[in-house]
C-alpha cells in the first residue's frame, strides 16, 4: 500500500486520514535512470514526493543550455513543482532521473485542499520549500563566488554522495552539460584535480579519493 511506502519514507508524522487519503488517490510511479520525469513549458498536474533514488533539478538558460539546480533525494519534494502546481503554471524546470527510483504522485487539486485541512501536511510542504529555497541559493552562491574548479569539485562530491560511495559514472561531456560549460574545460580541470591527488580518472568514471 502507499501510505505503508511513506511512513517507511517521511519522519513526518502524517494524520492517518492524510495517509488514507493518500493511498486512495496517490499514483505510486517507478522510475529509471536518465527519464525524463518534467519537461519545460509541461503542466504540472501533480506533486511527485520521492521514496527512493535521486533526481535531478535543471533549469534552461536563453541560449538553450541547462543548469544543475539541485538534486532530490529520499524524502524531497520540489519547490519549483509546489510553485507550478499551486499558480497552474508551466514548469521552469527539466526533472532528470538521476538513478532508478520510486515516487507518489499527488493530484494537484488536493494540494491547496490538504494545506488547510491537515497541519502536518502543512509542515511538510512549508519545511519542504524551505530546503528547497535554501539549496537553489546554495546554487546561486556557488556560481557566484565559486570558480569553475570548486564547482566542479562540488558537483563530484555531491553525485557521489548521492551513489552512497565515491563513483561518479559520468563523462565529461555530461559533467559539462550539467554545470553549463563546455567540454574541453572540464576536462582540463578534471586532470588538474587528478594531478592534485583530489580524484582518479578512468574512462567514464572518476573516483573520488
Amino acid at each position: 500500500m502507499i501510505k505503508d511506502y511513506i511512513n517507511a519514507t517521511y519522519p513526518y508524522k502524517f494524520e492517518e486520514d492524510l495517509l488514507n487519503e493518500i493511498n486512495d488517490i496517490g499514483s505510486l510511479i517507478n522510475f529509471e535512470a536518465n527519464d525524463i520525469l518534467i519537461d519545460f513549458n509541461q503542466f504540472i498536474k501533480g506533486m511527485p514526493i520521492l521514496l527512493h533514488g535521486a533526481i535531478k533539478i535543471l533549469r534552461e538558460d536563453y541560449d538553450g543550455g541547462e543548469l544543475l539546480l539541485y538534486f532530490l533525494e529520499k524524502g524531497d519534494t520540489c519547490a519549483m513543482t509546489m510553485a507550478c502546481c499551486l499558480g497552474d503554471k508551466q514548469s521552469k524546470i527539466r526533472a532528470i532521473a538521476e538513478t532508478d527510483g520510486q515516487l507518489v504522485m499527488i493530484p494537484i487539486t488536493k494540494m491547496d485542499e490538504w494545506i488547510s485541512k491537515y497541519s502536518s501536511w502543512r509542515h511538510f510542504i512549508f519545511e519542504s520549500y524551505n530546503n528547497r529555497m535554501e539549496e537553489m541559493l546554495s546554487a546561486i552562491d556557488n556560481l557566484a563566488f565559486n570558480d569553475m574548479n570548486q564547482r566542479v569539485k562540488n558537483y563530484l562530491l555531491d553525485v557521489a554522495s548521492i551513489n552512497k560511495g565515491n563513483i561518479v559514472n559520468k563523462t565529461h561531456q555530461e559533467i559539462a552539460y550539467e554545470l553549463n560549460t563546455s567540454r574541453v574545460v572540464i576536462s582540463r580541470i578534471l586532470k588538474n584535480l587528478e594531478k592534485e591527488g583530489f580524484l582518479i580518472l578512468n574512462r567514464n568514471v572518476i573516483t573520488i579519493n
